[in-house]
């Protein structure tokens, strides 16, 4: 098949999930003998044209000139060049600003389009842009062959709102299984002797309520803050309202990914604040890293953690999580059955599996 992918900012991954699994992904389908391209941003750090084998193709993005718009007509520009490419598949990851271009799509392709999270429910937008981000939303749902959910929680949304079936495909991981506590020395903590989260620092991911019952204990025990506080009002704003709490560490954005999972590795607790949408990242990655984790009380999480997590709802909580586990060793139940989910549910193998067998079912259906 002849596949391309959008909705990225392209490959190799130097921004997020969707990269990361574009990455992934589009390797695995070169290798299994695919004609497969993904569509990058033009002033992405990789600047070839193959990346193991994969084409890539760089479209204009002027996100950096002109800020959010910018990816509407990154996406116009990915979806325009798509339409002379002769593609079987075009597989769109997301469509916060790519589906009001539904309308441009190549009509000789499947679309597949992974729906992502509820993205009108994030926080940090305006009345006035989550408006528009359920209208995105369902243009995505009437331009696309068909959709891929990545949680059952977003599955049954489409079903309930749109009456429209998705398959089900989660988002995967990697088991980490050479940890070396060498790599977080330069971080000042010690093995086991601090806690962490790992975030984009938006309200809806609850770092403040996190860091309240962080405040809360008035101990010594680091705590990791890994995200670009310096990104948005909110990050700066919460590392201001936490300066006098030394304990508390704002580190910023780290991309190390060697340096990441031996940090969730050797965390005493790492928490998960996420709140709006599927099967995310993050989570997956601290569960292959065989992290203790306090997650939020919701459907997301807990129909991937079970049993296996604590929770929180707010801030008392989060302390009395603290309070309750002295030693992550006590708990090595819990980490087991994590780090087998992801064996045996979420590895990269079986998701990119799935979602060729999907792809070669509907390529199928549509010959």
């Amino acid at each position: 098949m002849k596949i391309g992918i959008v909705g990225t900012r392209g490959i190799p991954n130097y921004h997020g999930g969707f990269e990361q699994f574009a990455e992934f992904f589009s390797v695995f389908l070169k290798k299994k003998g695919h004609d497969i391209s993904v569509y990058c941003s033009h002033d992405h750090p990789y600047q070839e044209d193959e990346f193991d084998g994969v084409k890539l193709i760089h479209c204009k993005d002027p996100e950096h000139k002109i800020g959010t718009v910018g990816q509407f007509i990154y996406d116009f520009n990915c979806i325009q060049d798509s339409r002379k490419r002769d593609f079987d598949i075009i597989l769109q990851l997301g469509y916060t600003s790519s589906s009001v271009w539904h309308w441009r799509m190549p009509k000789s392709a499947i679309v597949i389009t992974n729906m992502d999270g509820l993205e009108w429910k994030r926080t940090k937008y305006s009345k006035k842009v989550q408006r528009f981000l359920k209208h995105a939303e369902s243009l995505a749902v009437k331009g696309s062959d068909y959709l891929i959910a990545d949680s059952v929680g977003i599955q049954d949304y489409l079903k309930q709102k749109y009456n429209m079936p998705s398959e089900f495909i989660a988002y995967g991981s990697l088991p980490f299984e050479d940890p070396n506590s060498d790599s977080i020395s330069e971080y000042d903590v010690q093995p086991y002797g601090y806690n962490m989260l790992i975030a984009r620092l938006e309200p809806e991911n609850n770092i403040e309520t996190i860091l309240d019952g962080v405040a809360q204990m008035n101990d010594e025990v680091p705590f990791l803050v890994i995200g670009k506080y310096d990104a948005n009002k909110f990050g700066a704003a919460m590392k201001e309202k936490f300066k006098e709490h030394k304990n508390i560490r704002f580190l910023g954005g780290i991309y190390n990914l060697e340096h990441l999972n031996n940090l969730r590795y050797y965390s005493k607790v790492y928490f998960h604040g996420h709140t709006v949408g599927g099967t995310n990242p993050s989570l997956l990655e601290a569960m292959a890293s065989k992290s203790l984790i306090v997650a939020h009380d919701n459907q997301f999480n807990e129909a991937i953690l079970n049993e296996d997590a604590f929770y929180f709802k707010n801030a008392n909580d989060v302390a009395s999580a603290l309070k309750k586990i002295q030693a992550k060793e006590d708990f090595e139940a819990l980490l087991t059955n994590n780090f087998n989910k992801i064996k045996n549910s979420f590895s990269w193998e079986i998701i990119n599996n799935a979602y060729l067998a999907f792809m070669e079912k509907t390529y199928e259906q549509n010959k």
